[in-house]
């Protein structure tokens, strides 16, 4: 498993193995898709997160995917001491503070139909959109369906 981890980006960089253009579309779709089934689940399990309708859950995945790419590894990073400390415990903070970043962002436009009662939903917000894309991709795998399209 470690060396999968620690690999990976040298397996995909090799010769005849290089991702297309067209794959890493797929592959982010793919991804995309696992984070809005994520998003609903918790919105359908949290009383305090409403969602309403399929555009929504699309538009709140891409906020939240869009941060997670962008911001989160520059929060990960500043607060790597407290992450050591905590034994990982801070990045479920991060993830909350990226879901409730994600609705207030929401919040600007009146298209998406996204809020959060309060810290507690986002919490657990948060923690259950980890699990549920946790749980899917350990099923679906975003490179692999990507490359099978590209035969």
């Amino acid at each position: 498993m470690i060396r999968g981890i620690l690999f990976s980006n040298i397996k995909s960089n090799m010769p005849g193995r290089r991702e297309t253009t067209g794959q890493k579309l797929i592959a982010f779709a793919v991804r995309w898709l696992i984070t809005a089934v994520a998003v609903w689940v918790a919105a359908e399990v949290i009383g305090g997160i409403h969602l309403e309708g399929w555009k929504s859950t699309l538009l709140v995945a891409l906020i939240l995917g869009l941060l997670n790419a962008f911001l989160k590894p520059f929060l990960v990073m500043t607060a790597l001491p407290a992450l050591l400390l905590t034994l990982g415990f801070f990045l479920i903070i991060i993830n909350t503070l990226l879901l409730a970043l994600t609705a207030w962002i929401a919040g600007k436009f009146d298209s998406i139909r996204f809020a959060i009662d309060g810290f507690w939903s986002a919490f657990w917000g948060a923690v259950i959109i980890s699990l549920v894309s946790f749980l899917l991709t350990r099923f679906i795998d975003p490179k692999k369906i990507a490359r099978s399209f590209s035969r």
